[in-house]
């Protein structure tokens, strides 16, 4: 799918053209493009467009280069952020002289929502440059965002490990809780992950708007988008340092409860060890034993195994270890 939208008094505009290719658009956004709508792209701009495999390279001079006069940019972006398992795929972003061309295999919401936004309120967008800027902005927003909802929800984990509610009657789920943490874990490192490439984007792009001689609030704003996405990094950091220390935390209480479970077993086993001894005495098959042939032998037998089990019970009552 190919989107093209131009620029008209501070706002974008949707353009309308019979074969999906405005070369007189501000901005060219390719959604899961074919290798033929690739190719014609490319032919008709005259660059080379990377295709998905070359986007998916590791390496960073693979996603931050310069060819024949245009700029390419690849960051690697979360879709479907709204639960634990975003969906990550990287996004090229190629400035060509006064286009904008974007390249991406899923939908990440701020390429639904930036558009929408930029065609109801004019954000002072004339050219392509201004156009990247505020699509960057929007999604540096849209992190922050979800890092924000983790802290929420790390937050609220971290309350059900170290304090019991009066609901709570049983024993914690805590591998429900395990659970949880990793999955917050795992969120927080894609997201971690996008925005050290951000961070890396934004600082190209510097370098690009200096060579492009892009005006000084352009400039500045780029400045400001490469310390909102180190900010965030550090607090994706912050997380990460709270989340292990949640791990550790639930790994000590789960330690505690099977200690505690196990003292219990440990006390009953010695309580009940002198009523045993005893039975096992008089379990003997001796000819001679004066309590056998005793009216009350087997009552006093009872009696003393009963109280056999009490004395280590009173006796632990009173050290504190029950």
């Amino acid at each position: 799918m190919i989107r093209t939208y131009s620029t008209a008094q501070s706002r974008l505009h949707l353009s309308d053209v019979a074969d999906g290719i405005d070369l007189d658009a501000t901005w060219i956004d390719l959604l899961s493009p074919d290798p033929e709508e690739v190719q014609a792209v490319g032919a008709r701009l005259g660059i080379g467009i990377p295709d998905r495999a070359d986007m998916e390279e590791i390496e960073v001079s693979s996603r931050l280069y310069r060819e024949n006069g245009a700029a390419f940019m690849t960051a690697i972006l979360p879709a479907h952020t709204d639960g634990d398992d975003p969906e990550m795929a990287p996004v090229s972003f190629i400035l060509c002289g006064e286009r904008l061309i974007t390249v991406r295999y899923h939908d990440p919401r701020a390429f639904t929502t930036f558009p929408n936004q930029a065609q109801r309120t004019a954000m002072k967008l004339p050219d392509a440059d201004s156009v990247l800027i505020g699509l960057l902005d929007a999604i540096i927003d849209r992190l922050a965002d979800v890092l924000e909802r983790t802290g929420r929800d790390i937050d609220a984990v971290s309350a059900t490990i170290f304090r019991k509610t009066d609901e709570q009657t049983g024993p914690r789920d805590y591998q429900g809780v395990l659970e949880k943490i990793g999955r917050k874990g795992d969120l927080n490192s894609n997201i971690r992950d996008s925005l050290v490439t951000l961070e890396r984007l934004t600082s190209f792009l510097g370098h690009v708007a200096s060579e492009r001689q892009s005006d000084t609030d352009l400039r500045e704003r780029i400045k400001t988008l490469s310390q909102d996405a180190r900010s965030l990094t550090d607090h994706s950091g912050f997380l990460s340092q709270k989340i292990t220390f949640m791990l550790d935390a639930s790994l000590g209480m789960i330690n505690i409860e099977q200690n505690a479970t196990i003292k219990i077993f440990s006390v009953v086993a010695v309580i009940f060890l002198p009523p045993t001894l005893i039975a096992s005495i008089y379990g003997m098959n001796f000819e001679y034993m004066p309590e056998l042939s005793w009216l009350f032998g087997y009552p006093f037998a009872i009696g003393l195994m009963i109280g056999a089990a009490i004395l280590p019970y009173l006796y632990f009552k009173h050290r504190g270890w029950l």
